[in-house]
């Protein structure tokens, strides 16, 4: 089949944008953790929306799935291919001229989020989402996942930061939608394809909201008693500080792996969670985050800085997490949602369910507080032994908790979609995918939990 199918997408798009070599190939393969791989029969570079579409349509054609695949940063699966086309968005990479009046500017599904960042900043403005892999993040699969980030707390999610949308069904079709105020009435295509996690169109171009840029930033790691404290400050810390623009959580364990890795002490007493708060305005932040600090409910020490490489000191401990718990094995990723009243105790239920499955596993929780969003990862299971994942996401639901907060569900999740979603909703959700993919040929097991 990947012989067929490379003769037919290198006559419709030519010999440079198509690769069937398996070297090449199995770089695209395997997802960031290295606990998911597949198998992809060839691999698609097209380089503009009607490109996509004439892949798009030799593959329908040829009975022959597609896996839309950006930065391959997604920690579900979701961009893995199982005997499918890769289509790499990588020649999808433009940037615009940013329209300072109107805050925006237009990039390509491949441009990754740390050259939006440039871009805008390079006209005095801002993007609103930010990630720790903003070096090889893009919009496309930004959009996909609808990504959250460290400033979803003030800005919202990817979604939100969209304003128009360039996709390509299906069929090959190319369609272009504003959305807003000055979108025109019907199905907001912006809303139904951030999250849809490319099983209903490839994603090609975004038009994208910016934002003021705040240069006057004051950051604290503060160390805190249990996550039952963190959540009582989080509450104080949003009550009195109007500007705050992040809220992170990163408890012992991976305080203490990432010192360890960069070779550098734990800033106080690593018995207990930290909360980085961090304060964004366009006057100095320094006084008022003292201010709040004083008044912090369990506080046990803390580090603050309003200069720039003491604030980046203090970010790494949080930024770093992921990679530190990369270098001690494979993890198995959960990032999931609970309500801030029960997050506390789905933490303290979470070791104590993990060891009933495995004994030897470890634990380490960070994420997003003041969105409840948590990314819970275990290091010691078997990547293919899925136990361990069906304990912590049946415990979610138990506390009222979602089973995906900002990486999707993709096919890592997929069995699990009807804990979170009733059968009236999956049957919408696929009579959506069976009108615009009636072929079921876009990314076919992600978001479906039939696979």
């Amino acid at each position: 089949m990947s012989d067929d199918i490379g003769q037919a997408l290198r006559s419709a798009l030519g010999e440079r944008a198509v690769i069937t070599d398996r070297a090449v190939l199995a770089g695209h393969e395997v997802d960031w953790t290295g606990r998911f791989r597949g198998r992809a029969v060839a691999l698609v570079r097209p380089g503009s929306a009607a490109e996509v579409g004439q892949t798009l349509q030799t593959c329908a054609t040829a009975g022959v799935a597609v896996v839309p695949q950006g930065g391959n940063t997604g920690l579900v699966a979701g961009s893995v291919p199982h005997d499918a086309v890769v289509l790499s968005t990588a020649r999808l990479a433009s940037i615009g001229q940013v329209d300072a009046v109107a805050g925006e500017v237009t990039a390509g599904a491949g441009a990754t989020l740390e050259r939006v960042q440039r871009a805008a900043a390079e006209a005095g403005l801002a993007f609103g989402v930010d990630l720790a892999a903003r070096g090889s993040a893009t919009v496309g699969g930004m959009i996909a996942t609808d990504a959250g980030g460290i400033h979803a707390f003030r800005y919202g999610s990817m979604r939100r930061q969209v304003v128009a949308i360039e996709a390509v069904l299906a069929n090959g079709t190319v369609v272009r939608q504003r959305a807003g105020s000055t979108a025109p009435p019907g199905v907001d295509l912006v809303s139904l394809l951030s999250g849809s996690e490319g099983t209903l169109a490839v994603i090609t171009e975004a038009r994208l909201r910016l934002v003021p840029i705040l240069p006057e930033r004051a950051t604290a790691l503060v160390a805190l008693e249990d996550v039952a404290v963190a959540v009582a400050a989080t509450a104080h810390a949003r009550a009195r500080l109007p500007e705050l623009d992040a809220v992170e959580l990163v408890d012992a364990a991976c305080l203490a792996l990432v010192a360890s890795r960069a070779r550098q002490p734990v800033p106080f007493d690593g018995s207990g969670p930290a909360l980085l708060l961090e304060t964004a305005s366009t006057r100095p932040m320094l006084d008022d985050l003292f201010a709040a600090l004083r008044s912090l409910p369990g506080m046990r020490d803390a580090v603050v800085a309003a200069d720039g490489p003491g604030r980046r000191r203090l970010w790494a401990l949080r930024e770093g997490v992921t990679e530190a718990i990369s270098s001690v094995g494979i993890p198995h990723k959960l990032d999931v949602g609970l309500p801030l009243g029960r997050l506390a105790a789905f933490v303290a239920a979470l070791e104590p369910t993990v060891a009933g499955v495995d004994g030897n596993a470890r634990v380490f929780v960070f994420g997003h507080l003041a969105l409840g969003n948590l990314h819970v990862n275990v290091v010691g299971p078997a990547p293919e032994d899925e136990r361990v994942d069906d304990a912590v996401l049946r415990l979610v639901v138990d506390h009222g908790g979602s089973i995906a907060a900002e990486h999707g569900i993709g096919r890592a999740k997929a069995r699990w979609l009807g804990l979170a979603r009733s059968a009236e909703e999956l049957q919408v959700q696929a009579a959506i995918k069976r009108a615009l993919d009636p072929g079921g040929l876009l990314n076919p097991g992600v978001l479906d939990p039939g696979s």
